[in-house]
C-alpha cells in the first residue's frame, strides 16, 4: 500500500504538478516532503505528517526549511 501510494505521488510530480507554475513556500516540496515522511513513518502517521504540511502551506506561513 505504501509503495501505491508514493507511485501516486511520484506520477502527481510528473504528470499534473508542471501544469501549475509557481513557487512552493517550503523546501522541500509538499509532495516531496509526504514522500519523505511516508518512507520514514509510515503509511499513516507519514500521511498525516504530509496533510499537516499542506495545511501549513498559505499565504500567512513564512515557509522555510522543512524535514520531516
Amino acid at each position: 500500500m505504501k509503495a501505491l501510494v508514493i507511485s501516486a505521488i511520484k506520477f502527481y510530480q510528473k504528470a499534473i504538478s508542471p501544469l501549475f507554475p509557481g513557487k512552493c513556500r517550503y523546501y522541500p516540496t509538499c509532495s516531496s516532503y509526504a514522500i519523505l515522511s511516508i518512507e520514514k513513518y509510515g503509511l499513516l502517521k507519514g500521511s498525516l505528517k504530509a496533510l499537516y504540511r499542506v495545511l501549513r502551506c498559505n499565504p500567512f506561513s513564512k515557509g522555510g526549511i522543512d524535514y520531516p
